[in-house]
């Protein structure tokens, strides 16, 4: 067939078949939906698909070569992609082609090894900056005043804060079940997260229903600026995720148990914020002196 080109594969169970070959962007189009909820997440992993399409020039393929993906991790890095980001767009790429493989598209798959990432530092905002920051967003709205409130005393993501159904809310608990880890979790609520909660009864669907992501942001950066924040880069709505995971720590919940609360896929992700746990050795000092 003309625009088209095949790869013969073999089985040990079958005889030889024709795997057609198809580029990143037809794989994406065919299994995005199933792979993929709707959602920033999902755009995000769209973008990273088609800019990765565009690097093989839109080539054709039916295996994925080692080779293939050292020249897209080098691609990437050239654009002044971090470990970091490169990573996520591998774990995008790596989990099409796992997809594509068991439906028979493609016929093998390359390593996908981890970069390694450095350790950053964490911004959290201090309850100064919070008081501050949340004065301003209410001057604007009170429901997005009420949705950062939640947000720092849960550590909800922003997307599963504004999921939440009613049926989710119950008996001083929340149960976020959409993560981005794929791993639903319950965690008990604060009495100023359960008051943010009950004021917003009466709201169709969840207490935070109907707030649209972009324009939380665009009145989350205005209230920024207006605080004296507007060049930090990393005051950003997700701050309010380290916030809660920081002072958790800093309080002296144990690592497993703020791992629990955050829905970390990993206990690597939720190691970044150990050495806030300052007061967690000073018990080793009284042990030492006694020699």
């Amino acid at each position: 067939m003309p625009g088209f080109s095949y790869a013969l594969t073999y089985s040990a169970q079958s005889a030889p078949r024709l795997v057609r070959e198809q580029t990143l962007a037809d794989l994406y189009r065919r299994y995005a939906d199933i792979l993929w909820e709707d959602g920033s997440h999902k755009n995000n992993v769209c973008a990273f698909i088609h800019e990765m399409h565009a690097i093989l020039g839109g080539s054709a393929f039916s295996a994925i070569s080692q080779d293939t993906v050292d020249e897209i991790t080098g691609a990437l890095r050239s654009r002044g992609n971090s470990n970091a980001t490169i990573n996520r767009k591998m774990a995008a790429l790596s989990k099409l082609l796992r997809k594509a493989l068991k439906m028979g598209d493609v016929h093998s798959l390359p390593d996908f090894i981890r970069q390694k990432e450095r350790a950053g530092r964490i911004r959290f905002l201090t309850a100064e900056e919070e008081a501050a920051l949340f004065d301003a967003i209410r001057v604007r709205s009170e429901d997005y005043y009420r949705l950062s409130v939640f947000l720092v005393d849960t550590g909800a993501r922003l997307g599963e804060a504004i999921g939440l159904k009613w049926g989710d809310v119950g008996e001083g608990r929340v149960s976020f079940w959409i993560t981005k880890s794929g791993r639903s979790r319950s965690i008990p609520l604060t009495h100023r997260a359960m008051e943010v909660v009950t004021a917003q009864a009466g709201r169709r669907g969840g207490p935070f229903s109907g707030i649209l992501q972009h324009r939380y942001r665009a009145v989350w950066n205005e209230a920024k600026e207006s605080i004296g924040l507007g060049s930090d880069a990393d005051v950003v709505p997700h701050v309010l995720r380290h916030t809660c995971a920081s002072r958790l720590v800093q309080g002296g919940i144990d690592i497993r148990r703020v791992q629990t609360w955050l829905g970390h896929q990993t206990l690597t992700m939720t190691m970044r914020y150990a050495h806030l746990a300052t007061n967690d050795l000073d018990v080793c000092v009284p042990i030492l002196e006694r020699r």
